[in-house]
């Protein structure tokens, strides 16, 4: 059975200690909101392929890097 490294948690929808949540914070047209959609479109298989390492702790998510 191969292992595989898993990331850190990234979750761009989680509640902060203030403010309570980015979306209370940002207007709704702002810009952040368009970067976090293209981000989501984007391929990232090519660096999730190259992650193998199992020691340490682990990586980022490479999309919270992007």
């Amino acid at each position: 059975m191969t292992k595989t490294k898993k990331f850190r948690e990234n979750n761009p929808k989680q509640l902060t200690l203030l403010p309570p949540s980015l979306s209370d914070w940002l207007p709704a047209n702002h810009p952040s909101y368009f970067v976090s959609e293209v981000v989501e479109g984007l391929d990232f298989s090519g660096i999730y392929g190259r992650y193998t390492e199992l020691r340490g702790y682990p990586p980022y998510e490479p999309r919270m890097m992007v």
